[in-house]
């Protein structure tokens, strides 16, 4: 869910007319070190099969 309010954050954000650029791209940071952490977890959760 966390994810979920992020992106609507960033979206809210890039639309003011003056978006406060560090915190934009502090919280893209945080969506995608968020993003590599569950496909990290959904790689666990369903390994790939050997070949």
């Amino acid at each position: 869910m966390e994810h979920a309010d992020l992106d609507a954050l960033i979206d809210r954000c890039a639309i003011d007319a003056a978006p406060d650029e560090l915190t934009l791209r502090r919280l893209k940071k945080r969506r995608l070190v968020m993003r590599d952490a569950l496909q990290r977890l959904e790689r666990e959760l369903h390994p790939q099969e050997p070949a």
